[in-house]
């Protein structure tokens, strides 16, 4: 079938940005007003603290720039995700990031000057005007906790010269993944010869046919293999830079410095580890599930991603998913059904494919805009948790949105998948009991497993690795290449267990994991879904006020710590028992499929 070009694909399909703008003549508008502001906003540099009134000005100006600037991004770059061929969107998309940089410049004194000028003062004018403690008390409280870690005005520029020199080891990795590695050729299902890429890997790793994902294996690995050292040595210098720079800080450690930012104590990374090693029993036990399920004598590593359901074949039409979707979030109350409805009466959501847009699935928007959702649906039972998944990223920017003034507007990365799992979670038991076959079970019940162990055990794999080598560095050990897939490989035999052939190439996949170039992120994923087990857990348990204390949850945006607003959902990520309660829905599960695997 051809796919439809934007002009062929019908309005009511498409994502409504006249909300945003009405015509270019508008967006011309508001962006010369916004650019001239910018370029007034560097004026404030060496007035804005010469009262409270002063400050608390500047503070309001600053968050109205940084409020339309938002919201030209989120219509410049939403069209021109409807069609990467079209000029003038990639045109107004770069304008608008162009601006982004300008006003980073013009308003970079701010921290700076804040902190030069002391918390003590701060607090003396917060004192003297209540509008600075009732509307930027937190904002001002974060900057300040950086204050034992910044260094002197001059020594902060150096920091930011010497990181921007050490900032390319990332790309240097991607680039060697992305575009200059040769995979090579492997034959796929129909005999055909195909070029392998770091790309359409996965394609081939999840192939129903053995021999194209074992050649895939074979093939992939053996290209990283040639270049081992190169790898090693880009990933031993960020984690170089990363511990220097703690280090210059006054951190105990980056891993320390990492989760600065969102107050989060180390124990919590640990606690995720810990608590995950504690439960891999589980995890192996799904594995000889499958291995018995796909009949194979023995299981390899590159078993390990093929799906073990047989023929599932559904589609679904968009009104269908919209039912479902709806029907299975009903049980968080008629608030939330009522907004719910407007993503779809309101046109939040562009649905389906067109040449030129790109692939994938996101919820966007900003604070002054809708919500809105890309989808690329094609009716598939993954396209609908798809569909519930985003409307989850949507409802919690719609409350915090809402329920906050701009500068709290936005909640944290670090609670940013907590209200999509929800979804899923919900959606993914509704549909359990609705569907009919044995077969249809068994597909749901494997999808949600697989989302266990992907973003769970797999992420909580990653970030023990982030942590030896870390730590490794910083007792003075060198991260040769040979150190690297040392402790890669004895990591995949931890979370594979001995039932499990593990491949001697895989000791090279650490080299194929931008993640690692991110400072200790990884973990976020598994703790968010952790976080949406113990929630789901409660309400469908109806458990006093679980429903209530999430829907609280979601309007909180970014008014507090991360860790603060999860315990407002019932969440408290420094007990053991929130990771724990996410290891035991993974086993009830498990002991589901395995019931209906053997009847």
């Amino acid at each position: 079938m051809t796919e439809k070009t934007r002009e062929e694909v019908e309005e009511k399909y498409k994502w409504d940005l006249s909300t945003i703008y009405k015509n270019e003549n508008e967006l011309l508008e508001e962006y010369n007003k916004i650019k001239e502001e910018i370029e007034n906003f560097k004026e404030n540099e060496n007035t804005f603290l010469n009262s409270s009134d002063n400050l608390y000005n500047t503070l309001v100006a600053y968050y109205n720039i940084d409020m339309i600037l938002d919201k030209l991004w989120a219509y410049t770059s939403q069209r021109y995700d409807e069609d990467i061929t079209n000029n003038q969107n990639q045109a107004w998309k770069e304008k608008v990031y162009a601006l982004y940089e300008r006003f980073s410049e013009n308003a970079s004194f701010l921290t700076p000057k804040l902190l030069g000028f002391g918390s003590d003062n701060v607090k003396k004018y917060i004192n003297e005007n209540e509008k600075l403690e009732k509307e930027y008390g937190f904002v001002l409280e974060n900057i300040f906790r950086e204050e034992a870690h910044t260094l002197s005005e001059k020594e902060e520029k150096l920091i930011s010269s010497l990181s921007k020199a050490f900032s390319k080891t990332d790309k240097i990795a991607n680039m060697l993944t992305d575009s200059d590695i040769d995979y090579g050729t492997i034959k796929d299902e129909e005999g055909n010869e195909v070029k392998l890429t770091d790309t359409n890997y996965k394609l081939y790793i999840e192939s129903k046919d053995r021999n194209v994902r074992k050649e895939a294996f074979k093939t992939l690995y053996k290209a990283l293999k040639q270049f081992n050292n190169t790898f090693a040595l880009s990933l031993a210098a960020f984690v170089d830079k990363s511990a220097a720079f703690s280090k210059v800080r006054n951190f105990n450690s980056s891993l320390e410095a990492s989760l600065f930012s969102d107050n989060v104590s180390v124990d919590v990374y640990n606690n995720l580890i810990d608590t995950v090693s504690k439960n891999l029993d589980n995890l192996y036990k799904y594995y000889k599930i499958k291995q018995k399920s796909l009949n194979l004598d023995e299981m390899h590593l590159y078993d390990v991603y093929v799906d073990i359901t047989q023929n599932i074949n559904n589609k679904y039409t968009f009104e269908e998913a919209k039912s479902l979707v709806i029907d299975s979030l009903k049980i968080l109350g008629e608030d939330y059904g009522k907004t719910l409805n407007r993503a779809f009466d309101e046109r939040w959501i562009d649905i389906y494919p067109n040449k030129g847009k790109i692939g994938g699935a996101y919820s966007g928007g900003s604070y002054l805009t809708n919500p809105f959702l890309l989808l690329n649906f094609k009716g598939t039972y993954h396209d609908v948790s798809t569909l519930a998944h985003e409307l989850g990223h949507s409802m919690h920017s719609y409350y915090s949105h809402k329920n906050n003034p701009v500068q709290y507007g936005y909640y944290e990365i670090f609670v940013a998948e907590v209200a999509s799992q929800v979804n899923e979670l919900l959606f993914n038991n509704y549909m359990l009991n609705k569907v009919k076959t044995k077969e249809e079970k068994i597909n749901i019940l494997n999808q949600i497993l697989e989302l266990f162990k992907a973003s769970i055990y797999r992420q909580t794999m990653f970030a023990e690795f982030e942590k030896i080598i870390s730590e490794k560095n910083e007792s003075g050990e060198i991260l040769t290449a040979e150190v690297l897939n040392d402790e890669y490989y004895k990591l995949v035999q931890k979370y594979f267990g001995n039932d499990i052939i593990i491949d001697e190439e895989i000791k090279y996949e650490w080299e194929r994991i931008p993640h690692f170039y991110y400072d200790f992120y990884v973990y976020k994923y598994s703790t968010g879904l952790a976080a949406a087990c113990h929630i789901v857990k409660g309400i469908l348990e109806g458990k006093e006020n679980a429903k209530e204390n999430y829907l609280e949850f979601l309007k909180t945006g970014g008014r507090d710590y991360p860790l603060e607003e999860l315990k407002i959902a019932g969440v408290d990520l420094s007990n053991p028992e929130v990771i724990q309660s996410a290891m035991d829905m993974f086993k009830e599960y498990l002991n589901e499929l395995e019931e209906l695997l053997s009847n």
